[in-house]
């Protein structure tokens, strides 16, 4: 990610003066801080106005706003001549005042360089954020975990991921503000949008979806813990350790309300029913609500990333264009609520969202190998978990399952726990060296067995430890139940086993208002009328005797056995 800034400026964003000599500017600035004022100018009062020009190294002239007694209000309206009539007779000051009051209204954005949206423009505030311990942790955790062992291009990270999110999340605000002035869709929705979408992933553990649906279910049982509400919870922490709340402040925010709104947007427990369960924003502005993280049908932008991002680094086709459902994109209002609603044309193009989804779940995320692979790092997570401390909040130590109530701690938490264990002392206790051999099987490519994998259609929870003790006694060889490890792999639309498509509401070019449900009859006879599979893998973590496997899957007369040569 490289900043882009303006040719005008110094290093540190100080506009050079004309009194600036050789040596002077060869010097090291000094920081200055900037002083607190609300970025709504024409609310400011001269005295405001006297505090910016100081500011900007202009305060020579501060008696001059003084005398005339200009307000914010009068400052767009300002001209040279204005000035000339104020007592500043120079040019090249006059042309510097208006250049330094000009600023006031064209925010200073930053420029991401990214392979997927190339050129992305950030709201000064997103960058405050990402310019944050709590923020930068993402750099150092894997977008798609384990799956960097099977796809060597699928090196990205968190980080440019929600970047990503923010941007999009910015994009599909505008194009609503702009298409429908009469949402009063405002600067300030936008920004809170933008933020949600930049941090709805700070809660992510090492190898994301890994820590939270695989280790933490072993390590703590019964523990009600997920990354969206640590996401929350490192979003307050950023907030606060950063004191971000005057700064937000100073970017129009109105707190609490709006940090109320962005936390919404990222995670709610809220059953989106008929009584508004928000507090952020008023019903009237229901739609902003699906814009990062979609309850309602799964649209959002939070995917239109991931699965560009993931497609362009796994070497996947992607065939849905996000650029279309930003572009039809409308609101319409269904039974007293407002909806984000497509064109009705763009049936196919939302088809192909959620069958992409499905693809990258079949040949990424829930491959085979991928899951092998973090089954085992989730195996030498466990045994190292008592002996790697992390220091917290007031000195407080804290292990890999016990850090996540700690954000200070959590902060510390990512993928380099990976080399920690992989690099540990040969005199560590027996558990840590356990681990670490787990470790060096993964990078010398010495991977659990896959015995096979079959469709079933509900294999309960209670079944599966009867299986492994079955197969132990059918396999022999000296093993027991715990060297095998039964997967349960569900795979569907993003709904279960509904179709998502009867979830989106569209509307048609001759009634750009009036929203609809896709009808029965006008669903094609090619589309697929099941929508969710699960899927049963068996991995054993010693070696295994396949015809003995074959034999009792046979006896148990498991459908459609595949083994590792099919």
């Amino acid at each position: 990610m490289v900043y882009v800034t303006d040719d005008n400026l110094d290093q540190t964003g100080r506009a050079l003066l004309d009194t600036d000599t050789t040596s002077d500017r060869l010097k090291t600035p000094k920081k200055r801080m900037p002083a607190k004022l609300p970025l709504d100018f024409k609310k400011w009062t001269v005295n405001k106005i006297v505090q910016y020009l100081e500011q900007e190294e202009l305060g020579r002239w501060a008696d001059k706003f003084k005398e005339k007694h200009i307000t914010g209000d009068q400052l767009q309206t300002l001209t040279a001549a204005n000035l000339e009539d104020m007592g500043i007779k120079k040019p090249n000051d006059r042309e510097r005042i208006l250049l330094c009051i000009r600023k006031l209204w064209k925010v200073q954005v930053k420029v991401f360089n990214d392979p997927i949206h190339g050129h992305i423009e950030l709201h000064p505030l997103l960058v405050k954020i990402i310019d944050t311990p709590q923020f930068q942790r993402l750099r150092s955790i894997k977008q798609l975990g384990g799956a960097y062992f099977v796809y060597p291009g699928a090196s990205h990270n968190r980080f440019e991921h929600s970047i990503g999110v923010a941007h999009l999340a910015g994009q599909l605000g505008q194009a609503l503000k702009t298409k429908q002035p009469g949402l009063n869709i405002t600067d300030r929705d936008i920004l809170c949008v933008q933020i949600a979408g930049l941090c709805h992933d700070l809660g992510h553990g090492p190898f994301s979806h890994l820590f939270d649906a695989m280790f933490i279910p072993r390590a703590r049982p019964g523990t009600e813990w997920r990354h969206e509400t640590a996401s929350l919870d490192m979003f307050d922490h950023l907030v606060e350790s950063n004191g971000l709340q005057d700064v937000m402040e100073q970017y129009g925010l109105i707190l609490p309300e709006d940090r109320t709104f962005i936390k919404e947007m990222i995670h709610t427990d809220n059953n989106n029913d008929q009584e508004w369960p928000y507090e952020g924003r008023t019903e009237d502005k229901s739609f902003l609500y699906e814009i990062v993280s979609n309850k309602e049908n799964g649209i959002d932008v939070d995917k239109f990333d991931y699965f560009a991002r993931d497609c362009y680094h796994l070497g996947l086709p992607n065939n849905f264009d996000h650029c279309r459902f930003l572009t039809f994109a409308r609101v319409c209002e269904v039974n007293g609520r407002r909806y984000i609603c497509v064109r009705d044309k763009e049936e196919d193009n939302m088809t192909e969202m959620f069958h992409t989804r499905l693809c990258l779940h079949r040949r990424a995320y829930q491959h085979k190998v991928t899951k092998i692979i973090e089954t085992m790092i989730t195996d030498a997570f466990l045994k190292a978990d008592r002996h790697i401390w992390i220091e917290g909040s007031g000195g407080n130590m804290f292990t890999l399952s016990t850090a996540i109530g700690d954000m200070e701690a959590y902060t510390k938490l990512t993928d380099a726990v990976f080399e920690q264990i992989l690099n540990c002392a040969f005199n560590a206790p027996q558990e840590l060296r356990d681990a670490r051999n787990i470790l060096r099987r993964i990078i010398n490519r010495d991977l659990y067995r896959f015995l096979g994998e079959t469709r079933f259609e509900d294999p309960t929870e209670n079944i599966i430890p009867a299986w492994k003790g079955q197969l132990a006694e059918a396999l022999g060889g000296g093993l027991t139940e715990d060297d095998f490890e039964i997967m349960t792999i569900n795979m569907d639309y993003g709904m279960n086993d509904e179709d998502p498509i009867n979830h989106l509401y569209f509307y048609s070019e001759h009634d750009t208002t009036h929203a609809f449900r896709r009808r029965p009859w006008q669903v094609s006879r090619i589309r697929p009328t099941h929508f969710s599979e699960q899927l049963v893998r068996f991995v054993c973590r010693r070696y295994a005797d396949m015809d003995n496997f074959k034999q009792w899957c046979r006896a148990n007369g498991f459908p459609e056995y595949q083994d590792d040569n099919n």
